[in-house]
């Protein structure tokens, strides 16, 4: 029995023992079916109480939580443990409906669905308490947030609100708002009602309530987030449950009891479970489920007990198991089904196995670790944790006697088969040996180990006893006297009666091959069924053949314990296993099912077993197969890459820094270069990539080259978007699209069209290094990838939305192929190395089943795999030749196909073709029977019209297809031939093998080029429209040079060895052979004109010149440092140049090798026959920054000198013009090459340019159009990035919007989402008589004067009705706005605001109400929002720069791209487009588009835009509009606007406007385009245009027609005949279209904060004075502006008491004093040099306070001169307010130094009396200080906080204004100290509130805004 095979016998899980109480909470349910739903271990239970049945879900691998669908159906559990995962099951077929995964990191603590049941929430165990929001079936998740910074215990969506989600946990409840994919949480509020404590469960109940379980015993009673009520005393100590149904609700408590509560929670049940008859003291209920006349109970000890609801039955036990604590005793009776467990919490059980049972049970002093049945089963012995045992009565557990001989912990007992002995063995390294009939006196010691006993058994005759010890010994000691036997004979005779060990021989094959030997606890074994079973530390039971002599055997293994398994053993008729968990507890029982027993003996096998003859050992089978060298070395590539083309980002980067400021770059040539054919074809390690279109035009791939190959026209079409090599490619059923994976750090998988090579998808984020293997699904909807990382990840799409649908890990080992399923769109398959498995899609995860090959065959590794006409029906090709036959998931054949692997298969109508290793192509029936017909690939059986030459005979198929009636293959070599089904083969295209390609040569007349590769082949290829091989020769090596003799002859080949070899071209005879050099030959020239002498340069550090014809070596150039890289002639065949790999560039004499030094000059001036020099300083600017890591590894000039190519480390072409002086020239570049291009040569007449790539093998044929025969268009890759040269112009406006900081103002911690409530009820004030009529109690936002224009433009919108009303939702500046213009979404706007994160919120201007609320992808700001055609999607643009797609009504995000490294202004998307936008920015217009998960953005490409003048540089672009044809308008700053078709520029609008152009207006009607800009007044032009379709004709409106200072309009809009125009100086004017009459809607402040206000005494008006520079009059009932006038910026403004005058103070402290009839100047006088701060008139004086420290008094009644008449001395500090008293013979100055004092008026002094001060009535109250009004200050203020306050004039209410943008209502006086006074809080102004007044009539309060420049309007209610 030495082999290493799996059993054949099985276990099938039978029964599970106990309940998890402890550390859970609501984790048991009643099903629909009336079944009880819960868990142990990792194991969900569905219990059937009528028939005592349990069926298990087994899905898990670690410790589950648990929680039921509305349904009563569904169940889903969640686990702990890294990389956790949700699952959601079905509780009546136990069938996984989905998978959620990668959710939190440290698993999962509580979940619960929503009402609908279509939502899960779940939070986590990692410290952040993350919750996620699911969207399950699909398995995504919806929003995800940090729940709280400690643990989080409970989770719960409210069955009653549609959005509203409840969480609780230690010290805090918060109540959350899921909006979009924004949760928005607002904490509870504990009040005065309750202390702040810890709650461990919530429950929600209707009308906005929510009911709480705390630690102390009470229900808190939560309405909305404030602590309503609380129920006293519900329990005596912690509630842990709270369960609702719809008679009302159920509790329970550590105290034992259950309590029932009607719906308004009035008690109307207790249950005392612990006075029950199965009650203990000390009981805990750890979860409730009431269901009409039943509750069921769960205990912390894993009980489950079900009680009637009016308590009129006992409380009847169902389940019961051992508390919590390790469980590690478990011994089994002789001659009866009951065994016996022991268990930490100190109790001894004994069960029934045919009842699943508790027959009963005895609690001990002391935790037991050991116990065991003497031989008849009368007596159990018990050992404990103190060292003591004892033995006891198995009939009633009556105790016969207490030995104590040891300290520590016994292990193990065993009596011996005589009955006679006892063995205990202990902790301490020693066996005892007890006589049981000298009522257990010590007899023997068995002493030797040299560590702790685990395991001890007797052999039959009871004569020798075994031990295992901690330190891995088996000892053997002879009976019952203890001594050591080692005699080899004497111990191989004994028979055990028992094994249970796990160490000999006998269980070698246990143990992994090099595991540590504690980590397998218990053996036990079955003799007659040849079996061992194993626990082990990981949770598994796995089943063994026994005897297993060998390491690492196969095994089954079986899952349900999450942790260490400590125990098993089979039962007495060896039928059943039993198992003990260690921390879950649990006892699991299994069915053994011998060998020939088959599933049907044990009624349904419906059980999640898992079976696995595990795959993860097989080092030393025996009859494993010769290793086949080409799987191997397949299974062997390296995918990493050290230099990822993303690198280059940070590269250019560089280039700025070490170019520094000023320097030219030289510019990019005008030549251009087009890829006009590759050839090569990726086989070697790629399959099945190889396809006919439906044009019948075939696809396949090589390097990063997507290629459309036409056959009849031998042309190619390319795909040129990855950005390295690609390793799959697959099509789309209807054969129109192509889905191809690359290499890459984060490798895309992109989906294109066939006909127009576009791009339609890019997925990327979900795989690591590469992307191996893609396929469509059948009906094209689905599209399934492989990764390269370790676990070979498989990823379902959604191609289109580019939305990830589902993942998991695939196999350890490389995974070769997967396709789906034809006929079921949920199931796919997937072979690799020694794997097949089969895979069905649930939710986000996947179930998934190995191949079973049973005795058929051997597993081998699978290369391929093809479906039959049925869904079950599957063929596989593996290794070994075999095609393997499946049926479901068994193996029904095999049918031997080919010799050696089976590469390739696939499936016709009739039949099947096959292609394997031995370059056979085999035709099959359908059934797979016979072979119809072989074609075998030869060069003889080629036909005629062949384009090309086949190298080898029989090259391994790699991939292979039918259609168009002939059979499509792909060989090894990189072959393309097409087999016709009567037999003649055609090649189509061919390339290089594996191997690096180096050497390219052009021949001197004709298109030919010749390359050699390590490949060993030196080929030649015509150029010309035939594209093909024309003539090859095999080397003995490989070879990196080569060069064509100058009349075109001969051929000379550099090998690898050293060595070089020059043959005839025509026939490829060798003519001669030379071997000087050990290292390879990197370069080979012939001398010019004859072709006398050959230089070759090797790794050697030499060149060495050779005599051709005379086959002598004439001379050796010394003197490199390292190695060769470069040799080149000159004209006269002279002086070579010379390139060494230190960057050396060394010139020698020819032909002795004589070293000269040339300078710089002459070296241009000398005439080179050929340059492809890398160094030098006419090759300075071909080096990228930083340039170690991507060398340039060859560079060719045009004959004439005047371009130069270069190929590099980074898969780049590029051209620069020659010479390329000075640091970092610009070029064009192109891309097609994956990784390194090694070589670049033009061709004879410069017509074409070749270039060989290392790595992809490919060799490509580029046409070069040099710059006269160019279009305007230019090649797709022309942009080297035009960087920052000027861009003529400059304009102040758009500088300073392109500058603007916004972190500076996002607050540090955003006001409104402190938790907490915006309204506080404000309790009546006490004795109702003095309340006069106007009490002022809540605030109304009613108007504001203002708009932001100044920073943000195209923010304007017509929505509907006049009045202005208001969105109160944001928490920051908004500094953008979009209105949706799809009728299906009338009246929707979004807008994005600045802040930390910013979001976007979207919602409805008619309600007000947030639909959507987005976040997560910017960081600082939003500063561009706008809509698609059909209002599903929203473009967002981020202050950093990036872009975000979003999908607003589910707050999905589609896509996001960085997008520019500067400033972007708008994204606007096309009219008619949902996938297609536009960006403009600084410098910056790109056209994007949404595909898959990825946006794909391209340049704007500039050409002489039909002027003649070539436009080079790009301006700065400011606004967008559209025409119709994909065509772009972009509004640049010097006013010019661009015209672009699709993404090349058509035309420019010259000077549009005379300034920027700010603003454009698509109009959707009729096509009008409105452009808004900067121009000065005047009377025939101006700042607003109507133009035509095209923008050739426009109409000019003028705002003003006179003024010095320009207008800016920074937002246009239309509807019906009118023009909505928004303008910098934050003004919304409307202009007809007919008349051209403008007038202004809303006025307001232009950008400048705004201090200044004070009311009219009498009238309705109040005044404002800003920095702006402007004083502005504004009546209220009218809502307009009366009056205005610019005075320079102004800090402070007042009103005589009369009304009748003005005074004003300005910033650089001068003030005013004005009439208010009219605005007209009366007096003016400046006696201080800071700003004045405030002024109070008090009709006979104006008090002026100032930055100074100063308040001086001046009298106006005598007159406009404004003579000082006093002024106040000693002020500590800058003068805040003043306010007069009633009398006019004091003023009271509150000063920065928040005092404030009082002085008399008009002499100055300070009033230091209190008395006399307590007297003084105020006139007005505008001080924020003073022990009346101490109570507006926030506890933690730095007193910064509040700005301004005003007092009403009925003298109860005390407005005030803050740093945080309240406006805050208190009651007067307020003078709580340290604890806010209750207020009322309202939100509006995004910065500082600088200033609030009440009007006289007390019936309006005014507030105004610094940053916002906004003047609100608040109705006092």
């Amino acid at each position: 029995m030495g082999e290493k095979t799996a059993p054949n016998s099985q276990l099938r899980l039978e029964w599970v023992y106990g309940y998890r109480g402890h550390q859970c909470r609501n984790n048991l349910f009643y099903t629909g079916a009336k079944d009880i739903v819960y868990f142990v271990a990792g194991v969900g239970i569905v219990y059937n109480p009528r028939e005592n049945r349990q069926r298990f879900f087994l899905g898990h691998d670690d410790d589950i939580f648990l929680t039921l669908h509305p349904d009563k159906n569904q169940v889903a559990t969640g686990q702990t443990g890294k990389d956790p995962y949700i699952c959601v099951w079905d509780s009546n077929t136990l069938a996984t409906q989905s998978i959620l995964k990668g959710g939190p990191k440290n698993g999962i603590g509580a979940v619960s669905f929503d009402r609908e049941g279509q939502r899960l929430v779940s939070v986590g165990l990692d410290p952040h308490a993350t919750i996620h929001v699911w969207e399950w079936r699909k398995g995504k998740v919806i929003a995800t947030v940090r729940g709280h910074t400690d643990r989080v215990f409970d989770i719960k969506f409210s069955p009653y609100q549609e959005n509203l989600i409840v969480s609780c946990g230690v010290k805090h409840i918060k109540f959350w708002n899921l909006c979009g994919n924004a949760l928005t949480a607002s904490k509870g509020i504990f009040g005065k009602e309750g202390e702040i404590q810890t709650v461990l469960c919530v429950c929600a109940g209707s009308n906005d309530t929510t009911y709480s379980g705390t630690l102390s015993g009470d229900v808190y009673i939560w309405r909305g987030n404030r602590l309503d009520r609380i129920v006293q005393a519900a329990h005596k100590g912690a509630i842990y449950t709270l369960d609702m149904t719809d008679e009302g609700f159920s509790s329970g408590g550590k105290d034992g009891t259950v309590r029932l509560w009607d719906l308004d929670f009035k008690p109307i049940a207790t249950i005392n479970l612990s006075s029950s008859k199965d009650g203990y003291k000390g009981l805990c209920v750890r979860s409730v489920c009431w269901r009409g006349e039943r509750v069921l109970v769960g205990t912390q000890d894993s009980e489950i007990f079900e009680v009637g609801a009016h308590g009129q039955e006992m409380p009847r036990c169902l389940v019961q198991g051992h508390a919590e604590g390790e469980l590690w005793a478990l011994a089994v009776h002789p001659r009866k089904p009951v065994f016996a467990t022991g268990s930490d919490d100190q109790t001894l059980r004994i069960w029934s196995m045919n009842n699943f049972e508790i027959l009963s049970k005895t609690t001990m002093e002391q935790k037991i670790r050991s116990c065991a049945f003497d031989n008849d089963g009368g007596q159990l012995a018990v050992g404990l944790m103190d060292g003591s045992f004892m033995v006891l009565k198995s009939r009633d557990l009556s105790e016969v006697i207490h030995i104590k001989d040891r300290k520590e912990v016994l292990h193990e007992m065993k009596f011996s088969p005589c009955g006679k002995f006892l063995a205990v063995a202990s902790n301490d390294n020693f066996v005892d040996i007890y006589s049981v009939e000298q009522r257990y006196k010590r007899v023997g010691t068995c002493s030797g180990n040299s560590s702790f006993i685990t395991h001890i058994d007797w052999s039959e005759d009871s004569k020798y006893l075994q031990t295992n010890s901690g330190a891995a010994e088996r000892l053997v000691f002879k009976m019952p006297t203890g001594k050591q036997a080692t005699n080899k004979d004497e111990l191989s005779a004994i028979h055990w009666s028992t094994f249970t060990g796990v160490l000999g021989q006998e269980v070698n094959g246990i143990w992994e091959k090099y595991t540590d030997t504690n980590d397998v606890n218990a053996v036990d074994t079955n003799y007659e069924g040849k079996v061992a079973v194993t626990g082990d530390d990981f949770g598994l039971v796995k089943l063994f053949k026994f005897p297993c002599l060998k390491k690492g055997a196969k095994f089954r293994k079986y899952v349900g314990h999450s942790a260490h398994v400590t125990n098993v053993r089979f039962s007495q008729d060896k039928q059943r296993v039993i198992s003990t968990g260690g921390g879950d507890h649990a006892v699991f029982q299994w069915r053994f099912l011998a060998e020939g027993t088959t599933e049907n003996d044990i009624g349904d096998p419906q059980q999640g077993f898992v079976d696995s003859n595990s795959e993860e050992s097989d080092s030393d089978l025996s009859d494993v197969g010769a290793v086949d060298s080409d799987l191997e070395q397949e299974k062997q590539v390296s995918y990493g890459r050290n230099v990822y083309r993303e690198d280059l980002i940070k590269m250019k980067a560089l280039m700025k820094e070490e170019l520094g400021g000023g320097k030219k770059r030289k510019t990019a040539p005008t030549n251009s270069l087009k890829l006009e054919f590759v050839h090569g074809y990726r086989g070697y390690d790629c399959r099945n990539n190889l396809f006919y279109a439906q044009s019948g035009e075939i696809i396949y791939h090589v390097a990063a080259v997507g290629i459309v190959y036409n056959r009849e026209k031998n042309t190619q079409r390319f795909y040129l978007e990855h950005t390295d090599d690609i390793l799959c490619l697959s099509i789309h059923p209807l054969k129109d699209l192509i889905a191809t994976g690359q290499v890459g750090r984060d490798p895309s998988v992109h989906v294109w069209d066939v006909e127009t090579l576009k791009t339609v998808a890019v997925l990327k984020g979900q795989h690591e290094r590469g992307v191996c293997a893609v396929d469509f699904s059948g009906d094209g909807k689905k599209l399934v990838s492989v990764g390269l990382d370790d676990n070979h990840s498989i990823v379902i799409w959604d191609w289109r939305k580019g939305e990830k649908l589902a993942t998991t890990r695939g196999h350890k080992d490389k995974i070769f192929v997967v396709k789906w399923n034809p006929f079921d769109p949920n199931k796919l398959i997937s072979v690799g190395i020694k794997h097949i498995k089969f895979w069905t899609q649930a939710g986000g995860g996947f179930t998934s089943s190995r191949g079973t090959f049973g005795k058929i065959a051997k597993n081998c590794d699978m290369l391929c795999l093809a479906f039959g006409k049925t869904a079950d029906l599957v063929y596989s090709g593996g290794s070994d030749g075999n095609v393997f036959v499946w049926a479901g998931t068994n193996l029904q054949k095999t049918v031997k196909a080919h010799e050696g692997p089976l590469f390739a298969m696939h499936s016709l109508d009739k039949g099947f073709v096959t292609g394997g290793k031995d370059g056979v192509i085999g035709l099959w029936d359908d059934q797979f029977e016979r072979c119809l017909k072989t074609y075998a690939i030869k060069q003889e059986t080629l036909s005629a019209e062949s384009r090309g030459v086949l190298l080898r005979d029989s090259p391994a198929v790699r991939a292979i297809v039918l259609g168009h009636g002939k059979i499509l293959v792909g060989t090894k070599n990189g072959e393309i031939l097409e087999v016709d089904k009567s037999g003649p083969i055609t090649l189509l295209t061919q390339g290089h093998l594996e191997g690096e390609v180096w050497g390219v040569a052009v021949h001197p007349v004709k298109d030919f080029c010749a390359t050699v590769s390590d490949d060993k082949t030196l080929r030649v290829w015509d150029m010309t429209d035939a594209h093909r091989l024309v003539n090859f020769k095999l080397l003995p090596q490989g070879a990196r040079c080569v060069d064509f003799s100058p009349d075109g002859k001969f051929l000379a080949v550099g090998l690898r060895d050293g060595s070089f070899t020059v043959v005839n071209s025509d026939t490829m005879n060798e003519v001669v052979s030379m071997h000087h050099r050990k290292e390879e030959i990197a370069d080979i020239k012939f001398s010019p004109d004859t072709g006398k002498y050959l230089a070759v340069g090797s790794h050697d550090n030499f060149v060495d010149i050779y005599n051709v014809l005379g086959q002598k070596r004439v001379g050796t150039c010394k003197g490199a440092s390292s190695y060769i890289t470069h040799v080149d002639w000159d004209k006269q065949g002279k002086v070579l140049i010379v390139n060494s790999g230190a960057k050396e560039q060394l010139f020698f004499e020819a032909p002795r090798g004589r070293r000269i030094t040339l300078k710089n000059q002459e070296i241009e001036r000398f005439g080179w026959h050929t340059w492809t020099s890398v160094c030098g300083a006419s090759c300075e600017g071909l080096w990228p920054p930083k340039s170690d890591v991507t060398d340039i590894n060859a560079t060719c000039t045009t004959k004439d000198m005047s371009v130069i190519a270069t190929a590099d480390d980074f898969g780049f072409v590029k051209l620069f013009n020659y010479p390329a002086k000075g640091k970092f020239s610009k070029y064009k570049k192109y891309v097609g090459h994956s990784a390194h291009v090694t070589n670049c040569m033009f061709s004879a007449g410069d017509k074409k340019l070749v270039t060989t790539g290392g790595a992809d093998t490919s060799v490509m044929v580029w046409t070069h159009i040099s710059g006269q025969e160019r279009t305007t268009a230019c090649g797709d890759s022309d942009d080297s990035d035009t960087d920052s040269e000027e861009e003529g112009g400059y304009d102040s406006d758009v500088e300073w919007e392109k500058n603007m900081d916004y972190t500076s103002k996002i607050y540090a911690n955003p006001i409104k989402e402190k938790d907490g409530v915006k309204r506080a009820e404000i309790p009546a004030t006490s004795g109702g008589k003095r309340r006069k009529t106007t009490q002022v109690n809540d605030l109304q936002l009613e108007y504001i004067y203002g708009y932001r224009g100044f920073d943000s433009r195209n923010n304007l919108h017509y929505v509907n009705d006049g009045a202005q009303s208001f969105y109160l939702k944001h928490t920051d500046d908004i500094i953008c706005l979009a209105v949706n213009q799809h009728p299906k979404f009338k009246n929707i706007a979004a807008s994005g605001q600045i802040g930390n994160p910013p979001s976007i919120h979207i919602w409805s201007t008619a309600t007000k109400e947030t639909l959507s609320i987005l976040r997560g992808e910017h960081s600082k700001g939003v500063c561009s929002v706008d809509f698609s055609c059909t209002g599903k999607y929203v473009v967002s643009v981020g202050l950093e720069h990036s872009v975000t797609v979003w999908r607003w009504q589910d707050g999905q995000k589609l896509a996001t791209a960085k997008g520019h490294n500067q400033r972007i202004f708008r994204a606007e998307f096309r009219p008619d487009s949902d996938s297609q936008f536009v960006t403009v920015g600084v410098k910056h217009v790109k056209f994007w588009t949404v595909a898959g998960n990825q946006i794909v953005g391209k340049r704007g490409v500039l050409t002489d835009a039909g002027a003649g003048t070539n436009i080079k540089k790009l301006q700065t672009m400011l606004s967008i509009g559209f025409g119709a044809n994909n065509v772009t308008y972009t509004g640049a700053m010097s006013g010019d606007v661009y015209v672009w078709k699709d993404q090349i520029l058509q035309r420019l609008v010259q000077k549009a406007h005379s300034g920027p152009v700010f603003s454009m207006f698509t109009t959707l009607r009729d096509g009008l385009i409105v452009t808004g800009g900067k121009e000065m007044p005047s009377k025939d032009n101006g700042p607003v245009k109507l133009w035509d379709q095209e923008m050739k004709r426009c109409r000019a409106f003028p705002l003003r027609d006179h003024g010095s200072k320009a207008d800016v309009v920074k937002s246009v809009c239309r509807i019906k005949g009118k023009i909505l125009v928004g303008t910098k100086d934050n003004d919304v004017i409307e202009i007809g279209e007919k008349n051209g009459a403008a007038h202004t809607l809303v006025g307001g402040h232009a950008e400048g904060e705004v201090w200044g206000l004070d009311r009219h005494p009498t009238l309705p008006q109040v005044i404002t004075a800003s920095f702006d520079g402007t004083v502005r009059i504004w009546d209220i009932q009218t809502k307009a502006l009366v009056a205005k006038l610019s005075v320079g910026a102004a800090r402070c403004v007042s009103y005589s008491p009369d009304g009748e005058m003005i005074a004003v103070g300005l910033k650089n402290g001068e003030f005013l004093v004005l009439m208010a009839n009219g605005l007209k100047m009366w007096g003016k006088r400046r006696d201080r040099a800071g700003a004045i701060n405030d002024i109070s008139p008090n009709g006979k004086y104006l008090a002026v306070g100032s930055e100074d420290s100063c308040v001086d008094f001046y009298d106006i009644s005598k007159g406009p001169s404004l003579q000082r008449t006093g002024y106040c001395k000693g002020i500590p500090s800058f003068v805040i307010q003043l306010d007069f008293s009633a009398d006019s013979q004091y003023i009271r100055v509150s000063t920065g130094a928040y005092v404030h004092q009082v002085f008399a008026v008009p002499a100055g002094t300070l009033v230091e009396d209190k008395k006399i001060v307590d007297k003084i009535t105020w006139a007005s109250w505008t001080s924020v200080l003073g022990e009346e009004v101490v109570g507006i200050w926030p506890r933690d203020a730095d007193k910064a906080d509040v700005n301004c306050a005003h007092l009403s004039h009925t003298g109860t209410a005390f407005a005030t204004g803050d740093d945080s943008g309240h406006v805050k209502l208190f009651n007067f006086p307020c003078a709580e100290k340290y604890e806010v006074a209750p207020h009322k809080m309202y939100g509006g102004h995004s910065a500082h509130v600088t200033n609030v007044r009440f009007t006289a009539d007390d019936k309006y309060l005014v507030s105004t805004g610094g940053d916002d420049c906004c003047v609100f309007v608040w109705k006092c209610i």
